[in-house]
Protein backbone atom coordinates (compact mmCIF):
# COMPACT_ATOMS: atom_id res chain seq x y z
CA UNK A 1 0.00 0.00 0.00
CA UNK A 2 1.33 3.42 -0.91
CA UNK A 3 1.39 6.01 1.82
CA UNK A 4 0.99 9.74 1.19
CA UNK A 5 4.03 11.92 1.35
CA UNK A 6 4.75 13.55 4.68
CA UNK A 7 2.93 16.89 5.15
CA UNK A 8 0.35 16.16 2.46
CA UNK A 9 -3.30 16.24 3.66
CA UNK A 10 -5.63 13.46 2.49
CA UNK A 11 -9.32 14.36 1.94
CA UNK A 12 -11.75 12.33 3.97
CA UNK A 13 -14.48 10.31 2.34
CA UNK A 14 -17.14 12.73 3.70
CA UNK A 15 -15.52 15.71 1.95
CA UNK A 16 -15.92 14.31 -1.56
CA UNK A 17 -19.76 14.16 -1.55
CA UNK A 18 -20.00 17.69 -0.07
CA UNK A 19 -17.84 19.19 -2.79
CA UNK A 20 -19.68 17.29 -5.48
CA UNK A 21 -23.05 18.37 -4.06
CA UNK A 22 -22.05 22.05 -4.08
CA UNK A 23 -20.92 21.86 -7.67
CA UNK A 24 -24.05 19.99 -8.73
CA UNK A 25 -26.27 22.46 -6.89
CA UNK A 26 -24.61 25.41 -8.62
CA UNK A 27 -25.06 23.80 -12.01
CA UNK A 28 -28.73 23.13 -11.30
CA UNK A 29 -29.37 26.68 -10.12
CA UNK A 30 -27.77 28.06 -13.28
CA UNK A 31 -29.71 25.59 -15.40
CA UNK A 32 -33.03 26.50 -13.74
CA UNK A 33 -32.31 30.21 -14.18
CA UNK A 34 -31.46 29.65 -17.82
CA UNK A 35 -34.61 27.63 -18.48
CA UNK A 36 -36.76 30.26 -16.73
CA UNK A 37 -35.23 33.09 -18.73
CA UNK A 38 -35.54 31.17 -21.99
CA UNK A 39 -39.19 30.34 -21.24
CA UNK A 40 -39.99 34.01 -20.61
CA UNK A 41 -38.19 35.00 -23.82
CA UNK A 42 -40.15 32.40 -25.79
CA UNK A 43 -43.43 33.64 -24.30
CA UNK A 44 -42.68 37.22 -25.36
CA UNK A 45 -41.60 36.04 -28.81
CA UNK A 46 -44.77 33.99 -29.28
CA UNK A 47 -46.99 36.95 -28.36
CA UNK A 48 -45.31 39.13 -30.96
CA UNK A 49 -45.08 36.50 -33.71
CA UNK A 50 -48.66 35.30 -33.25
CA UNK A 51 -50.10 38.78 -33.77
CA UNK A 52 -47.78 39.48 -36.69
CA UNK A 53 -48.59 36.16 -38.36
CA UNK A 54 -52.37 36.33 -37.87
CA UNK A 55 -52.92 40.04 -38.59
CA UNK A 56 -52.96 39.73 -42.42
CA UNK A 57 -55.37 36.78 -42.20
CA UNK A 58 -57.97 38.39 -39.94
CA UNK A 59 -60.56 40.77 -41.34
CA UNK A 60 -61.72 41.93 -37.91
CA UNK A 61 -59.76 43.47 -35.07
CA UNK A 62 -61.94 41.58 -32.60
CA UNK A 63 -61.07 38.27 -34.26
CA UNK A 64 -57.39 39.17 -34.28
CA UNK A 65 -57.36 40.10 -30.60
CA UNK A 66 -59.33 37.05 -29.53
CA UNK A 67 -57.48 34.47 -31.60
CA UNK A 68 -54.12 35.99 -30.72
CA UNK A 69 -54.96 35.92 -27.03
CA UNK A 70 -56.17 32.33 -27.23
CA UNK A 71 -53.18 30.98 -29.16
CA UNK A 72 -50.73 32.92 -27.02
CA UNK A 73 -52.33 31.73 -23.79
CA UNK A 74 -52.16 28.08 -24.84
CA UNK A 75 -48.55 28.33 -26.06
CA UNK A 76 -47.34 30.26 -23.01
CA UNK A 77 -49.06 27.83 -20.67
CA UNK A 78 -47.38 24.87 -22.39
CA UNK A 79 -43.97 26.55 -22.15
CA UNK A 80 -44.26 27.42 -18.47
CA UNK A 81 -45.77 24.03 -17.68
CA UNK A 82 -42.83 22.24 -19.27
CA UNK A 83 -40.29 24.59 -17.68
CA UNK A 84 -41.78 24.07 -14.22
CA UNK A 85 -41.68 20.30 -14.70
CA UNK A 86 -38.02 20.51 -15.70
CA UNK A 87 -37.22 22.56 -12.60
CA UNK A 88 -38.94 20.00 -10.38
CA UNK A 89 -37.06 17.16 -12.03
CA UNK A 90 -33.79 18.91 -11.28
CA UNK A 91 -34.87 19.14 -7.65
CA UNK A 92 -35.50 15.42 -7.52
CA UNK A 93 -39.27 15.32 -8.10
CA UNK A 94 -40.42 12.60 -10.48
CA UNK A 95 -42.06 13.81 -13.69
CA UNK A 96 -44.63 11.03 -13.36
CA UNK A 97 -45.69 12.40 -9.98
CA UNK A 98 -45.77 15.95 -11.41
CA UNK A 99 -47.99 14.98 -14.34
CA UNK A 100 -50.31 12.93 -12.16
CA UNK A 101 -50.68 15.77 -9.66
CA UNK A 102 -51.32 18.26 -12.46
CA UNK A 103 -54.05 16.01 -13.87
CA UNK A 104 -55.82 15.72 -10.52
CA UNK A 105 -55.54 19.45 -9.85
CA UNK A 106 -56.73 20.27 -13.37
CA UNK A 107 -59.76 18.02 -12.91
CA UNK A 108 -60.64 19.71 -9.63
CA UNK A 109 -60.20 23.18 -11.10
CA UNK A 110 -62.32 22.32 -14.13
CA UNK A 111 -65.29 21.51 -11.89
CA UNK A 112 -64.90 24.81 -10.08
CA UNK A 113 -64.38 26.93 -13.17
CA UNK A 114 -67.17 25.85 -15.48
CA UNK A 115 -68.20 29.49 -15.84
CA UNK A 116 -64.74 30.40 -17.11
CA UNK A 117 -64.90 27.62 -19.71
CA UNK A 118 -68.33 28.84 -20.81
CA UNK A 119 -66.96 32.38 -21.11
CA UNK A 120 -64.12 31.20 -23.36
CA UNK A 121 -66.29 29.03 -25.59
CA UNK A 122 -69.00 31.67 -25.93
CA UNK A 123 -66.39 34.36 -26.66
CA UNK A 124 -64.91 32.32 -29.51
CA UNK A 125 -68.40 31.57 -30.85
CA UNK A 126 -69.39 35.23 -30.80
CA UNK A 127 -66.25 36.33 -32.63
CA UNK A 128 -66.22 33.68 -35.36
CA UNK A 129 -69.96 33.94 -36.00
CA UNK A 130 -69.65 37.70 -36.71
CA UNK A 131 -72.32 38.34 -34.12
CA UNK A 132 -70.68 41.60 -33.11
CA UNK A 133 -67.49 43.49 -33.76
CA UNK A 134 -65.40 46.20 -32.17
CA UNK A 135 -66.93 49.65 -32.70
CA UNK A 136 -70.51 48.45 -33.19
CA UNK A 137 -73.46 49.66 -31.14
CA UNK A 138 -75.16 46.67 -29.52
CA UNK A 139 -77.50 45.75 -26.70
CA UNK A 140 -76.52 42.72 -24.62
CA UNK A 141 -78.52 41.63 -21.60
CA UNK A 142 -80.10 45.04 -21.19
CA UNK A 143 -76.78 46.85 -21.50
CA UNK A 144 -76.44 49.20 -24.48
CA UNK A 145 -73.04 50.40 -25.62
CA UNK A 146 -70.29 50.45 -28.20
CA UNK A 147 -68.14 47.33 -28.26
CA UNK A 148 -64.66 48.23 -27.10
CA UNK A 149 -63.20 44.73 -26.97
CA UNK A 150 -64.19 41.07 -27.15
CA UNK A 151 -62.04 39.05 -24.79
CA UNK A 152 -61.81 35.44 -23.75
CA UNK A 153 -63.99 36.07 -20.68
CA UNK A 154 -65.61 39.48 -21.03
CA UNK A 155 -67.09 41.68 -23.73
CA UNK A 156 -66.45 45.32 -22.84
CA UNK A 157 -69.02 47.99 -23.78
CA UNK A 158 -68.81 51.77 -23.52
CA UNK A 159 -72.16 53.22 -22.46
CA UNK A 160 -73.50 56.70 -23.21
CA UNK A 161 -71.74 58.21 -20.19
CA UNK A 162 -68.35 56.80 -21.23
CA UNK A 163 -68.26 54.14 -18.50
CA UNK A 164 -67.02 50.64 -19.26
CA UNK A 165 -69.47 47.79 -18.81
CA UNK A 166 -67.97 44.30 -18.50
CA UNK A 167 -70.41 41.65 -19.73
CA UNK A 168 -69.46 37.98 -19.04
CA UNK A 169 -69.48 36.11 -22.32
CA UNK A 170 -71.61 33.30 -20.90
CA UNK A 171 -74.44 35.80 -20.32
CA UNK A 172 -74.64 36.70 -24.02
CA UNK A 173 -77.98 35.21 -25.03
CA UNK A 174 -79.59 37.81 -27.29
CA UNK A 175 -77.72 40.53 -29.15
CA UNK A 176 -79.43 43.55 -30.70
CA UNK A 177 -77.21 45.25 -33.25
CA UNK A 178 -77.81 48.87 -34.30
CA UNK A 179 -76.11 49.17 -37.71
CA UNK A 180 -75.89 52.97 -37.72
CA UNK A 181 -75.13 53.28 -34.03
CA UNK A 182 -78.36 55.07 -33.10
CA UNK A 183 -82.13 55.03 -33.47
CA UNK A 184 -84.38 57.75 -34.83
CA UNK A 185 -86.80 59.52 -32.52
CA UNK A 186 -89.44 61.66 -34.18
CA UNK A 187 -91.23 64.51 -32.43
CA UNK A 188 -94.45 65.51 -34.19
CA UNK A 189 -95.95 68.77 -32.94
CA UNK A 190 -99.26 70.04 -34.25
CA UNK A 191 -99.12 73.76 -34.97
CA UNK A 192 -101.82 76.38 -34.38
CA UNK A 193 -104.20 76.90 -37.27
CA UNK A 194 -103.47 80.62 -37.38
CA UNK A 195 -100.65 81.16 -39.94
CA UNK A 196 -98.86 83.77 -37.87
CA UNK A 197 -98.99 81.70 -34.69
CA UNK A 198 -97.96 78.64 -36.70
CA UNK A 199 -94.80 80.37 -37.90
CA UNK A 200 -93.95 81.46 -34.36
CA UNK A 201 -94.51 77.92 -33.07
CA UNK A 202 -92.33 76.40 -35.81
CA UNK A 203 -89.46 78.77 -35.05
CA UNK A 204 -89.79 78.11 -31.33
CA UNK A 205 -89.78 74.31 -31.72
CA UNK A 206 -86.75 74.45 -34.03
CA UNK A 207 -84.82 76.55 -31.49
CA UNK A 208 -85.70 74.18 -28.65
CA UNK A 209 -84.56 71.16 -30.69
CA UNK A 210 -81.17 72.74 -31.36
CA UNK A 211 -80.72 73.66 -27.69
CA UNK A 212 -81.60 70.09 -26.65
CA UNK A 213 -78.66 68.76 -28.65
CA UNK A 214 -76.32 71.01 -26.70
CA UNK A 215 -77.97 70.03 -23.41
CA UNK A 216 -77.74 66.24 -23.96
CA UNK A 217 -74.70 65.71 -26.24
CA UNK A 218 -74.03 62.17 -25.01
CA UNK A 219 -77.57 61.01 -25.84
CA UNK A 220 -78.51 63.14 -28.85
CA UNK A 221 -75.63 61.97 -31.03
CA UNK A 222 -76.20 64.32 -33.98
CA UNK A 223 -77.86 67.72 -34.37
CA UNK A 224 -81.63 67.31 -34.89
CA UNK A 225 -83.17 67.69 -38.32
CA UNK A 226 -86.31 69.81 -38.72
CA UNK A 227 -88.16 68.06 -41.55
CA UNK A 228 -90.95 70.64 -41.72
CA UNK A 229 -94.63 69.90 -41.93
CA UNK A 230 -95.40 66.33 -42.98
CA UNK A 231 -98.52 64.51 -44.08
CA UNK A 232 -99.61 61.93 -41.52
CA UNK A 233 -102.64 60.58 -43.33
CA UNK A 234 -105.08 61.93 -40.76
CA UNK A 235 -105.69 65.35 -42.31
CA UNK A 236 -102.96 66.70 -40.07
CA UNK A 237 -99.68 68.35 -41.00
CA UNK A 238 -97.57 68.40 -37.81
CA UNK A 239 -94.09 69.80 -37.63
CA UNK A 240 -91.65 66.89 -37.50
CA UNK A 241 -88.22 66.98 -35.84
CA UNK A 242 -85.89 64.00 -36.18
CA UNK A 243 -83.45 63.17 -33.38
CA UNK A 244 -80.69 60.56 -33.58
CA UNK A 245 -80.36 59.22 -30.09
CA UNK A 246 -78.44 56.62 -28.14
CA UNK A 247 -80.53 53.41 -28.09
CA UNK A 248 -82.54 53.01 -24.93
CA UNK A 249 -82.36 56.71 -23.98
CA UNK A 250 -85.72 57.81 -25.37
CA UNK A 251 -86.76 59.08 -21.94
CA UNK A 252 -84.88 62.29 -22.70
CA UNK A 253 -87.13 62.98 -25.71
CA UNK A 254 -90.31 61.85 -23.98
CA UNK A 255 -89.49 63.81 -20.83
CA UNK A 256 -87.66 67.16 -20.80
CA UNK A 257 -87.62 67.76 -24.58
CA UNK A 258 -91.35 67.14 -25.04
CA UNK A 259 -92.20 69.09 -21.88
CA UNK A 260 -90.25 72.14 -23.06
CA UNK A 261 -91.95 72.01 -26.48
CA UNK A 262 -95.43 71.74 -24.96
CA UNK A 263 -94.74 74.57 -22.55
CA UNK A 264 -93.44 76.83 -25.33
CA UNK A 265 -96.46 76.12 -27.55
CA UNK A 266 -98.87 76.80 -24.68
CA UNK A 267 -97.30 80.21 -24.29
CA UNK A 268 -98.06 80.89 -27.95
CA UNK A 269 -101.52 79.28 -27.90
CA UNK A 270 -103.13 78.90 -24.44
CA UNK A 271 -105.53 76.24 -25.79
CA UNK A 272 -102.67 73.94 -26.78
CA UNK A 273 -102.94 70.42 -25.25
CA UNK A 274 -100.23 67.93 -24.25
CA UNK A 275 -101.53 65.20 -26.57
CA UNK A 276 -100.81 67.42 -29.59
CA UNK A 277 -97.10 66.50 -29.32
CA UNK A 278 -96.34 62.84 -30.15
CA UNK A 279 -93.09 60.81 -30.01
CA UNK A 280 -92.33 57.69 -32.04
CA UNK A 281 -89.22 55.72 -32.94
CA UNK A 282 -87.67 53.93 -35.89
CA UNK A 283 -84.47 51.97 -36.28
CA UNK A 284 -82.04 53.63 -38.67
CA UNK A 285 -81.28 51.39 -41.68
CA UNK A 286 -77.71 50.59 -42.65
CA UNK A 287 -76.28 53.31 -44.90
CA UNK A 288 -74.22 52.32 -47.90
CA UNK A 289 -71.65 54.99 -47.10
CA UNK A 290 -69.18 53.51 -44.56
CA UNK A 291 -67.49 56.88 -44.05
CA UNK A 292 -70.35 58.20 -41.94
CA UNK A 293 -69.41 57.83 -38.30
CA UNK A 294 -71.11 59.03 -35.17
CA UNK A 295 -69.46 60.83 -32.28
CA UNK A 296 -67.96 58.34 -29.86
CA UNK A 297 -67.39 58.59 -26.11
CA UNK A 298 -63.94 59.87 -25.21
CA UNK A 299 -62.89 56.37 -24.16
CA UNK A 300 -63.14 55.18 -27.78
CA UNK A 301 -61.48 58.09 -29.50
CA UNK A 302 -58.06 57.45 -31.08
CA UNK A 303 -55.24 58.12 -28.70
CA UNK A 304 -57.42 58.01 -25.58
CA UNK A 305 -55.75 56.34 -22.64
CA UNK A 306 -57.51 53.98 -20.28
CA UNK A 307 -57.91 55.32 -16.76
Amino acid sequence: MAWPAPGRRVASQAEYPAATLQESLLVRVLLVAGVTGLSHLLAVLIRGMTRRFLAPRMQSEAKLLTVTGFVTSVAVFAIYFGAFGFVLSELGVSLTTYLASASVIGLAVSFGSQGVVQDVITGLTVVFSDLLDVGEMVEIGGQVGIVESVGMRFTVLINFSGARVYVPNRSIMNVINYPKGYIRAYLDAQLPADPELGEQAEARVSALARSAHGQFPGILLLPPTVEGRVETGASLRPLRVKFRIWPGQGAVIEGPVKASVVQALKQIDPTYADWMVAIHYRSEPQDADPRKQLPRPSALRPGARRP
